[in-house]
């Protein structure tokens, strides 16, 4: 069980609830505190101007509202906004939004009754997936599109999820016995003011990043591996010398996947022992930049996760309502914590980190396919006859097209603020849409190392050195062989590329040190 409520809620509770299927549960004295919260505002709003209780919403908040509307500004404020876009949530998606905006309401600000945290428990521990579209929020007074949808499902209207199949809503909680959220003060408002829809896909998109990162040390790994590289340039003696946590990592993780090589090469044992005669080197003195610099291009990259993953996780762990309810100090506080500047800039960081993760990638599969740079390999890994069969030319395409993508999606989009809701909304965050690119980044970045994985199991296969490898690259060729053999012949090979892919992800999935 995973306890919201008391423990700070991490990236690493999310993929056990989303993707291990671990269960949640709902810490008793916090959830007493949801009562409290709640108990507070209804006897404090009475006789009060409060934002979005009896005012209009957004620009319309100098309107009052009659007590008898109070409770309908509610629901039509939900049906109104439910006017998303495009594709929903994958479920992954949609069950990490509920965990972010259940977590934040166990923080006792938001003053809704203790019915929605309930209800919210029950759908994410029965797996029952809410039906949220991708595009609508821009992120300034909350991801209000994106959770409208979650609070139309909340009310028991719209559709939801369950077993594969989309259902009305009410027709799955008559099956559940669940009962649907009564307004009782602020429900509608309450749900849609909060950054939990960009906060959460930022969450999903952290777990796969670090999948994609140890497939990316992997893959160099076994790149400067095969080119015979030396090891004095992810050597702890020269990499101690730079004071980056990230960098020192990737060097010792390098050395830990290469540590049993009989390839990798001692650069004395050829170029500082003995007498060098030769006037021109055969044999290159440093390698190329894309194998060479490993530990200080991923490094960066490894930081910037690390910090995408603390900001992430003290949003989640935020109280990102407006206004916020303080029955402590007795009072309510009006402000601006739904704006989700924090989340859209930790995620333009993410991206464009990985957009460069993906040029390296692409990098060292040029590198591996251009036999004139490697002196190794024949053209395009060709293990067939030259000029008559292609190797993996068609590939490089995509993996190059794909990263050229990635560069262009990479543009900031925590800059890219348009004002609307007549101006009341005058910069805005655009949290979703950034979380979404990234998602979009990280997703295509898979795509072009399945391809690179594809090329290094060819190189192996032609180099015929299986015996020199290291373990780790030996099993990894070992498995892949199971489902990937050779390309010996020319025939289509996305299905390959797919299944590669999938390799991947679960190959990123465990420990690499």
């Amino acid at each position: 069980m995973i306890t919201l409520g008391s423990d700070r809620l991490t990236a690493n509770d999310f993929e056990k609830v989303i993707f291990q299927g671990t269960k949640i549960q709902l810490e008793e004295t916090a959830l007493a505190e949801v009562k409290r919260n709640f108990d507070f505002l209804k006897t404090y709003s009475q006789n009060k101007i409060i934002y979005g209780i009896n005012t209009g919403l957004g620009p319309m908040a100098q309107y009052k509202i009659s007590e008898e509307d109070q409770l309908q500004l509610q629901y039509n404020l939900i049906r109104s906004h439910c006017s998303g876009a495009g594709a929903l949530f994958t479920d992954e998606l949609a069950k990490a939004t509920m965990v972010a905006r259940l977590n934040s309401f166990m923080k006792a600000t938001s003053g809704v009754h203790p019915s929605v945290v309930g209800l919210l428990k029950e759908l994410i521990n029965e797996n029952v997936i809410p039906c949220i579209f991708e595009k609508g929020g821009v992120g300034a007074s909350g991801d209000l599109v994106q959770l409208a949808h979650l609070a139309l499902n909340l009310i028991g209207e719209g559709e939801m999820k369950i077993n594969g199949e989309w259902k009305p809503t009410k027709k799955v909680f008559e099956e559940k016995s669940f009962s649907p959220v009564s307004v009782h003060i602020r429900e509608g408002l309450a749900v849609m003011n909060g950054t939990s829809a960009m906060t959460g896909v930022g969450m999903v998109n952290i777990i796969y990043a670090r999948k994609l990162l140890n497939c990316s040390i992997i893959l160099s790994s076994i790149t400067n591996e095969l080119m015979k590289s030396f090891d004095d340039h992810f050597s702890s003696e020269l990499n101690a010398a730079k004071q980056h946590e990230g960098q020192a990592l990737i060097a010792k993780t390098m050395r830990h996947l290469l540590g049993d090589s009989k390839l990798v090469r001692k650069r004395p044992d050829h170029l500082y022992n003995g007498k060098i005669e030769e006037a021109v080197f055969t044999d290159k003195v440093q390698e190329y930049y894309s194998l060479r610099c490993i530990p200080q291009i991923l490094g960066p990259v490894f930081d910037t996760v690390e910090e995408v993953t603390k900001v992430l996780e003290d949003e989640v762990n935020s109280a990102s309502d407006n206004p916020v309810i303080d029955h402590h100090g007795e009072n309510v506080h009006h402000g601006g914590n739904f704006h989700g500047d924090y989340v859209s800039l930790a995620m333009d960081k993410l991206k464009i980190v990985i957009t460069k993760l993906c040029m390296l990638s692409e990098r060292q599969l040029n590198y591996l396919l251009n036999d004139r740079l490697n002196q190794k390999l024949p053209p395009f890994l060709n293990m067939g006859k030259l000029g008559f069969n292609f190797g993996l030319q068609g590939m490089q395409f995509t993996a190059t097209s794909t990263t050229a993508e990635n560069q262009t999606l990479a543009f900031p989009m925590y800059l890219h603020s348009i004002s609307n809701n007549n101006d009341n909304q005058d910069i805005v965050s655009m949290g979703c849409n950034a979380a979404f690119l990234t998602r979009r980044v990280i997703d295509n970045s898979f795509e072009v190392l399945a391809i690179q994985a594809i090329a290094l199991m060819q190189a192996i296969d032609y180099l015929k050195c299986q015996s020199r490898l290291s373990s780790f690259t030996r099993k990894m060729h070992e498995e892949v062989r199971e489902f990937c053999g050779p390309i010996l012949e020319d025939r289509p090979r996305y299905q390959e590329q797919k299944r590669m892919k999938e390799y991947l992800l679960s190959l990123g999935s465990k420990p690499i040190m």
